[in-house]
């Protein structure tokens, strides 16, 4: 699978102009790939402004993620506020080039900034099948609950999008490789870049990481695209060899 990785900094609660810059950085990717990643909450940045800036699942961003993946033949995802029922969730979309959606709405809300309070956490744990590819969607503080993300599904790729600060980028290092590690699994991790609103810098460090721990990319600070192929044949031959998850212990969530 090859999958288009975007660090971006982020225009503050204005979705119009966090489109056209995405959509400016898509059209110029010259290869053909699979899969784009865009960070969390991309068309608004990780604001507590739910009220004033969510948009519904018939709203103009989810219109022009259909819209892309369509016209570019790709699949697409990245997280954006998003209003239900009169409840707000951090939605992770997965939009296939068909225009179909899944979605999983991120469960582990970051109390630090009162996210909790804002917005509804999701409840349940969302694999998606894609091109033959398993792959576990989480949102930013999922990433420190490994017990969530744990490979009981046999999941090929764990994908995490996020707005994770500069300040706390040694546990984003260091939790994106535990979970490739210890779940035998591709991690893509991406985030965003620059300045806040709430003046929390941003220096990105989205990767790519491969089943034993190595990297496919290494953290990068750079505003771009990164494009990066993953090999499943290699993963599962892997898998078979070591077979390390068949020793995972049995649990269960109580949502």
């Amino acid at each position: 699978m090859k999958i288009a990785i975007i660090q971006s900094d982020l225009y503050w609660e204005d979705a119009s102009k966090n489109r056209k810059n995405f959509e400016s950085k898509i059209n110029q990717i010259d290869s053909e790939v699979n899969l784009v990643v865009l960070p969390e909450m991309f068309s608004t940045g990780f604001t507590m402004n739910a009220v004033e800036v969510a948009e519904t699942m018939q709203g103009e961003t989810v219109s022009w993620l259909q819209s892309l993946a369509k016209q570019k033949n790709f699949a697409i995802t990245g997280s954006l506020i998003i209003v239900e029922n009169e409840k707000y969730y951090n939605r992770m979309l997965f939009v296939f080039p068909s225009g179909e959606i899944q979605h999983y709405d991120k469960r582990h809300l970051f109390s630090l900034a009162g996210e909790d309070k804002f917005y509804t956490n999701g409840n349940k744990k969302v694999i998606v099948e894609y091109l033959d590819w398993k792959i576990c969607l989480q949102v930013c503080y999922d990433l420190r609950f490994p017990v969530f993300a744990r490979n009981v599904e046999n999941y090929d790729l764990l994908l995490y999008v996020a707005n994770w600060p500069k300040v706390r980028t040694n546990a984003w290092d260091s939790l994106l490789k535990a979970r490739a590690i210890e779940n035998l699994s591709y991690v893509v991790g991406v985030n965003r870049v620059g300045l806040d609103a709430n003046n929390y810098e941003h220096i990105g460090h989205s990767q790519a990481i491969d089943f034993l721990g190595n990297f496919i990319l290494e953290p990068q600070e750079s505003e771009a695209v990164f494009i990066v192929e993953l090999d499943k044949k290699f993963m599962l031959e892997t898998r078979e060899k070591l077979d390390f998850l068949s020793d995972k212990d049995i649990f269960e969530i109580k949502i």
